[in-house]
């Protein structure tokens, strides 16, 4: 399933202003609508934002024989009659979804095949946490050069405990622990906003789990679920890149729909800074009036800086006046976007050494993980291949502070993850045209 190649022009026109209301989070819709495949009755998730990520996993669950109906903000899913345990090699790549139905499919048809992983190039993200997790609930895995087959005439609960709190991989144990026969016990799990949602979502169908305070899920399997209704919370994700890109161009951007809660670090990174808020129960808007100063940040698991975060403020970074830090700790490949904006004009030096925080776990592995940032500099316009959603919103940002036109390529990875970027850039004052 190729996706269409679609380019943009960006002229900047100086402060952006005005107001951006950001749906619900895309790294939390597709794991709702895969948690739809475990109920008896049908589900319905609201406030869906309009990305690629929905249709891809529409996609899917259709292959499958589940209803999928997709109306403005709202979608429906009844999986209450699957007639296919595989998932079409078609979708191979597009993103990181499949690997989540294999539990779901193991309960409902006792195998199930899907294709290969895909999502961002920004790191090593094996599947070998997902294996093992499921191996040990009882599932036989086959690793496959087109994918993964599994089978399973139950599956039970287990003990676990994950290298690193993956987000991906504390999903697919829930998921699949939820209709397991007996106790699971999962530590070292992953505890972002996202994850709980799905972890209140799958409540919300009858499953029974509790969050202890040390990053352990105790989930008591083996009960039936039912459908369940919920309205997706605010992207954190988006929220924050709009709030920089009010910030880098002096201008004044009001976001709603974001609660404050989901951004608390976000929020005291870019007060360190010299940037002041408004905050209200229905936005939140930054402004730097007097310029904003450097600074230097770790990115971490929740409640940490997030490391969705990191290539928008590496580009707010740019334009501060000083020199920044930037330590990444979750993902070693993250500053796969910096060479563009070097291109652009920016002063960004990177080193494998763990700069600005405590050793991580790419200490010594040659990994250039830390950046330097010095600003403030003037960017230029550039033409730019775009290699993923972060990576893109951050092009995005840099092209609407710079001097002249950039035109980016490929930009179908920024519609895959950010809800309606086109119309909201432009209700914003940025001139923006499709090529």
């Amino acid at each position: 399933m190729a996706q269409p190649k679609t380019s943009w022009r960006i002229e900047p026109v100086g402060p952006l202003r005005g107001d951006v209301t950001v749906k619900g989070s895309k790294n939390a819709v597709s794991k709702h609508m895969v948690a739809a495949l475990l109920g008896s009755t049908p589900s319905t998730v609201r406030n869906c934002p309009d990305i690629g990520e929905v249709p891809i996993t529409a996609g899917m669950l259709r292959s499958l024989g589940a209803f999928v109906d997709v109306e403005g903000d709202t979608v429906r899913v009844d999986a209450t009659r699957l007639t296919q345990a595989d998932v079409p090699t078609q979708f191979s790549g597009l993103n990181r979804i499949p690997i989540l139905m294999v539990g779901p499919l193991l309960h409902r048809m006792g195998e199930a095949f899907v294709p290969i992983v895909g999502g961002d190039q920004i790191g090593r993200r094996p599947l070998d946490y997902h294996v093992a997790c499921l191996r040990a609930m009882g599932a036989e895995i086959t690793m496959r050069e087109d994918g993964l087959e599994a089978k399973a005439s139950s599956l039970h609960g287990a003990r676990l405990r994950l290298p690193f709190p993956s987000v991906g991989a504390t999903e697919t144990v829930l998921l699949t622990a939820v209709l397991a026969e007996g106790r699971t016990v999962l530590e070292n799990a992953a505890t972002e906003p996202e994850v709980i949602e799905l972890a209140l979502f799958l409540q919300r169908m009858g499953a029974r789990i509790e969050l202890r305070p040390d990053r352990r899920f105790i989930i008591e399997g083996g009960v039936g679920l039912i459908g369940a209704e919920h309205a997706l919370a605010g992207d954190r994700i988006e929220a924050f890149s709009y709030l920089v890109a009010g910030l880098i161009t002096g201008g004044r951007v009001r976001v709603f729909g974001c609660p404050q809660g989901r951004l608390v670090t976000a929020i005291s990174t870019l007060h360190r800074m010299g940037a002041r808020f408004e905050i209200t129960d229905d936005y939140l808007v930054a402004e730097a009036a007097k310029g904003l100063g450097p600074s230097v940040v770790m990115t971490d698991t929740h409640p940490g800086f997030m490391t969705d975060w990191q290539s928008p403020l590496v580009v707010l970074f740019t334009q501060a006046d000083g020199m920044s830090v930037v330590h990444e700790t979750v993902f070693e490949n993250r500053f796969t976007y910096v060479g563009a904006l070097k291109a652009m004009g920016a002063e960004i030096e990177l080193f494998d050494a763990c700069l600005g925080g405590r050793d991580c776990r790419f200490h010594e592995m040659n990994e250039r993980h830390s950046a330097v940032v010095h600003g403030p500099t003037k960017l230029r316009g550039a033409e730019i291949t775009v290699p993923d959603i972060r990576g893109g919103f951050a092009y995005l940002i840099g092209a609407a502070a710079a001097e002249g036109e950039t035109v980016l390529h490929d930009i179908h990875h920024i519609e895959r993850g950010f809800h309606k970027a086109f119309d909201s850039l432009t209700d914003l004052g940025l001139k923006v045209e499709r090529l």
